[in-house]
C-alpha cells in the first residue's frame, strides 16, 4: 500500500476487471473475463474496441481471406506458382521449368547450371540478363544497404535500371524511366521483386512459436536477428503441431501475427475512427514501457511481409502509408481520420474568416487518456490570432499537427526497424495506394455485385453517364478495378459481404454515385461517404480519359 492523494475522483473499473502494480510499481489491468492483461485503463472506448477486434476476427478466417486475395508476382522468392503468368511468354533461352517431389515449381538454368524458384521472366526488364556483360564502360556496384545499382563512366551517372534490360526509349518521369512503367504496378512490382531476389541471403531462418502466446514469442525471435537474416528463406513452426512450411504456414503465421499485433489491448495501434477500420499509431502508446520496441519489431515484421511477398490481416491509413514514403500530407488527407475536423478546416479555408468571430489562434487542444492537452502550432502561438491574412500558415501548420501529435517517436522507431530489412528507396516508385495493395492483397472485385449495391443521386440508373461507367469498369483489369475503388472508398479492401456492407462515416454506407460538376469538371473522391462525384461528360471518351486520369494519380483531385 502506498500513501497517495489525489484530485481525481477514482473510476470504477468494470466488471470482472482488476488493477495491479507489477515489480517496478507500474499500474496494468487484468481482465479476467477474457484472462489477459493491459497497461491501458478499460475505458468504455477499450471495451468497445476490443469487442469489434474480437468480433472481426471471429467473422474473418485466414482462409476467408485468403481466398480472395491475389496480386501479381505476389508469390514471393520460394513459392512455386507460376500458371498465372504464362502470359509472360516463353522462358528465356537456356531455362527450363521442373516441378520437384512436392508438386513445387522451380526453374533450372543450363547456361550456368543452376536452379531457382523465382520465374526468370520476373527478374526484371532483364529477363535473366544478368549472365550477359555490361555494355562498354558501365560497372555494377552496391550501396551501403545492399541495393544494385549502376555506374555509366561514359556519361559519369548512375541509376538502379539494368542496362542490359533494353528498356524502351521514351518521354522520362520523375525516376527516369518512361512515363508508361512508372505508371504501370504491374512493371513496379516486378522491379521490387527484382531488388528483394538479387540482395536475399542463402539458407532460411527458423521460428518456432506457441499459438498461445504468438505475438511475444515472435517479438522475442525477430528482435534477437540479425536484419540480414530476415532476408532469408522463412522456415515458420508451431509448437505441437507437424505441418512443415512451404509458404502455406508461413503465410498463416503473417496473417495472425498482424492480427495479434494490431490488438487494441496492446495499445500500439487504434481505429482511425469509429467508421473507420483502417489503423493508426495510437499517441497513448507510450503507457506500454516497452512501446518503442514494439514499434520497431513492427517495422521490420511490415518489412518482411513485403520482402518475401506476404499479406497482413489489416491495413493502415493512406497517411501512414505516406508517412512511410517520407511524402507531404495535404487538408485532403485529413478526410480520412477525422470527417468532422476535415470539414471544419474546409471551411476555414473557403470562407473570409474576417466576417466571423472565430476566436482561432495558432494553437491546438486534443484529448490524451481523457486529459486535455494543449499544443502551440508555433511559437507564442496562443497570442497569435488567425485572420484572413495568416489562415493558409494555420491551415498547413494544423494539418502537419494532427498527424504528428504524440506519434513521432513511435513512426521513427517503425521507420528505423523497417529500413534494416527493407531500404526505404526501395519504395521510390510506389505510391501509398500501391503499398496497400502490396500489403494486403487484391481482392477480385465482383462488378455485378458492385452495379446492385449503388445507389444514385441527381443520376438514375439507365442516364448514359452511369451506362458509360460500369462499361469502363468492366472493361479494366482487377487491378485498375481495385485502384479505382481506392480512389472512391479510401481503401482496397471490402467487407467479407462484399459491397452491400460498406462503412461509411454514418455507418452502413453503399457505393454511390453523385452528379456533380460541369463537363471540363475532374471526378472527386468522399472516401468518408463512398461516394464518386462524376461531372455529366458528353460521350464515353471523355468519361475515360478523366477516370483513369483520377486512378492513374492519388493528389489533387478535389477531394476537399
Amino acid at each position: 500500500m502506498t500513501k497517495t492523494t489525489s484530485w481525481e475522483k477514482p473510476t470504477p473499473l468494470p466488471a470482472g476487471w482488476e488493477r495491479r502494480l507489477d515489480q517496478r510499481g507500474r499500474v496494468y489491468y487484468v481482465d479476467h473475463n477474457t484472462k489477459t492483461t493491459t497497461w491501458q485503463s478499460p475505458t468504455s472506448s477499450l471495451i468497445n474496441n476490443l469487442q469489434e477486434y474480437n468480433r472481426l476476427r471471429q467473422n474473418r478466417t485466414f482462409a476467408e481471406v485468403g481466398q480472395q486475395r491475389s496480386l501479381y508476382l505476389s508469390q514471393g522468392l520460394g513459392a512455386a506458382c507460376v500458371d498465372a503468368n504464362e502470359e509472360l511468354g516463353p522462358l528465356p533461352e537456356g531455362f527450363e521449368k521442373r516441378i520437384d517431389s512436392n508438386n513445387r515449381v522451380y526453374f533450372v538454368n543450363h547456361r550456368n547450371r543452376t536452379t531457382q524458384w523465382q520465374d526468370p521472366r520476373m527478374q526484371g526488364p532483364g529477363f535473366g540478363a544478368l549472365d550477359e556483360p555490361l555494355p562498354q564502360g558501365w560497372e555494377m556496384r552496391h550501396t551501403t544497404e545492399g541495393v544494385m545499382y549502376f555506374v555509366d563512366h561514359n556519361t559519369r551517372s548512375t541509376t538502379f535500371q539494368d542496362p542490359r534490360g533494353g528498356v524502351p526509349k521514351g518521354p522520362k518521369g520523375n525516376y527516369g524511366v518512361p512515363i508508361q512503367y512508372e505508371r504501370s504496378f504491374r512493371w513496379k512490382l516486378g522491379q521490387f521483386r527484382y531488388l528483394c531476389q538479387t540482395n536475399s541471403t542463402s539458407g532460411y531462418v527458423k521460428i518456432n512459436v506457441n499459438r498461445d502466446t504468438l505475438f511475444e514469442d515472435s517479438f522475442v525471435q525477430i528482435m534477437k536477428q540479425p536484419p540480414y537474416e530476415l532476408r532469408k528463406r522463412l522456415f515458420i513452426t508451431y509448437k505441437g503441431e507437424e505441418g512443415l512450411d512451404y509458404g502455406g504456414v508461413a503465410r498463416d503465421w503473417f496473417f495472425n501475427v498482424s492480427h495479434e499485433v494490431l490488438n487494441p489491448m496492446y495499445c500500439l495501434f487504434q481505429y482511425a475512427n469509429d467508421k473507420n477500420y483502417c489503423l493508426q499509431i495510437n499517441p497513448a502508446s507510450f503507457i506500454n514501457p516497452d512501446h518503442l520496441q514494439y514499434f520497431k519489431f513492427m517495422g521490420i515484421f511490415i518489412a518482411m511481409a513485403l520482402f518475401h511477398g506476404r499479406f497482413i490481416d489489416s491495413g493502415f491509413t493512406m497517411p501512414f502509408y505516406k508517412k512511410l514514403l517520407n511524402k507531404k500530407l495535404f487538408l485532403a488527407d485529413i478526410e480520412t481520420i477525422d470527417p468532422e475536423l476535415h470539414s471544419s478546416m474546409v471551411w476555414v479555408k473557403e470562407n473570409n474568416i474576417d466576417e466571423c468571430n472565430l476566436d482561432l489562434c495558432f494553437a491546438s487542444d486534443f484529448e490524451l487518456l481523457g486529459k486535455i492537452v494543449q499544443h502551440e502550432l508555433k511559437p507564442g502561438g496562443l497570442d497569435i490570432v488567425v485572420d484572413e491574412q495568416n489562415k493558409e500558415e494555420y491551415l498547413n501548420l494544423m494539418t502537419q499537427w494532427v498527424f504528428n501529435r504524440g506519434v513521432e517517436e513511435q513512426m521513427k522507431a517503425f521507420l528505423v526497424g523497417f529500413n534494416e530489412v527493407v531500404p526505404l528507396q526501395w519504395l521510390q516508385y510506389f505510391d501509398e495506394r500501391e503499398i496497400e495493395l502490396m500489403l494486403c492483397g487484391m481482392q477480385e472485385i465482383d462488378v455485378d455485385d458492385w452495379e446492385n449495391n449503388t445507389i444514385y443521386r441527381h443520376y438514375h440508373k439507365s442516364s448514359k453517364q452511369i451506362v458509360w461507367l460500369w462499361k469502363f469498369i468492366r472493361e479494366l483489369d482487377n487491378e485498375k478495378r481495385t485502384r479505382f475503388l481506392q480512389f472512391v472508398t479510401g481503401t482496397c479492401r471490402l467487407p467479407v459481404g462484399g459491397f452491400r456492407e460498406l462503412i461509411g462515416n454514418n455507418g452502413p454506407q453503399l457505393f454511390c454515385v453523385e452528379k456533380v460538376g460541369k463537363e471540363s469538371w475532374l471526378p472527386r473522391s468522399h472516401t468518408c461517404f463512398n461516394r464518386l462525384d462524376l461531372p455529366p461528360y458528353k460521350s464515353y471518351e471523355q468519361l475515360v480519359e478523366k477516370l483513369n486520369f483520377a486512378i492513374e494519380n492519388t493528389e489533387g483531385f478535389g477531394l476537399e
